[in-house]
């Protein structure tokens, strides 16, 4: 019989060192595969805005098996169906985008757990449980099963106490991009406002013990990193190509 699958990145984030990840959004196994061996300790598989769904995330999760960088599933929605299917297909660490009240956080924990404490559906030869070789899967999946929630707005940000606070919660993403739309600020991710609110919510995170991640890049990454973010995705597979490949035509058609 098989032991369960130790999850790197809950205990990357419990170490105190930083985890230093990459935001990917593009179908297919081959970028996967590539930017898994590059270095990154972890690679969000995103499902919210890219066209990528459990069917197409689960070889995705299958090619970076053999190497360092841990699969960060990101659902469409905090909906108990999608995260029970990235469950069973393995998914260890989800980020559940959009959680707004401390209602919403026990929502996105119950749906991470079996009953009695939660309502996630049981199943017996799912890949989580390596097809049904982990003989107590059941009672200790939950050990490495990690629970990331998603604010992204000024009102989440003002329950962050509450959000932060709910048992199962193992860390908190704040999301920039929402934050600085809802502030009256969107597309200006860098504006003064939206990055003393960033920087207050990590602080406060920081307080309360609770890890803290956020998706951003250059200097300020690095100052989130100071202030101690416990997991910064510090850029992005399609931005990655984009620049490079914008860089490149134009350097060679400007000669």
């Amino acid at each position: 019989m098989a032991e369960l699958p130790k999850n790197r990145f809950k205990a990357g984030i419990r170490s105190g060192t930083c985890q230093i990840g990459l935001w990917t959004s593009l179908p297919g196994t081959v970028p996967v595969e590539l930017l898994s061996a590059a270095g990154f300790d972890w690679l969000v598989l995103d499902t919210e805005h890219a066209p990528s769904d459990p069917l197409t995330v689960l070889p995705q999760m299958q090619t970076m098996v053999p190497h360092h960088a841990s699969p960060v599933v990101r659902p469409a929605w905090n909906d108990k169906v999608l995260i029970k299917r990235f469950l069973d297909l393995g998914a260890q660490t989800l980020i559940v985008p959009y959680v707004q009240t401390k209602d919403e956080a026990e929502a996105a924990v119950a749906a991470m757990r079996y009953p009695p404490r939660g309502i996630r559906g049981v199943a017996g030869g799912v890949r989580a449980s390596l097809y049904g070789q982990v003989p107590d899967y059941l009672l200790r999946a939950e050990e490495e099963l990690c629970l990331i929630v998603q604010v992204e707005t000024a009102e989440a940000l003002s329950r962050l106490d509450e959000i932060a606070g709910v048992d199962g919660v193992d860390g908190v993403f704040i999301g920039p991009a929402d934050l600085s739309a809802s502030m009256g600020h969107p597309g200006d991710m860098m504006h003064p406002e939206v990055v003393e609110a960033i920087e207050g919510g990590i602080r406060r995170l920081v307080e309360m013990d609770v890890p803290a991640g956020i998706l951003t890049g250059g200097d300020f990454a690095r100052r989130c990193i100071e202030l101690g973010a416990s997991f910064v995705a510090v850029g992005s597979d399609a931005g990655l190509l984009s620049k490079a490949a914008y860089g490149l035509a134009t350097e060679f058609k400007q000669t």
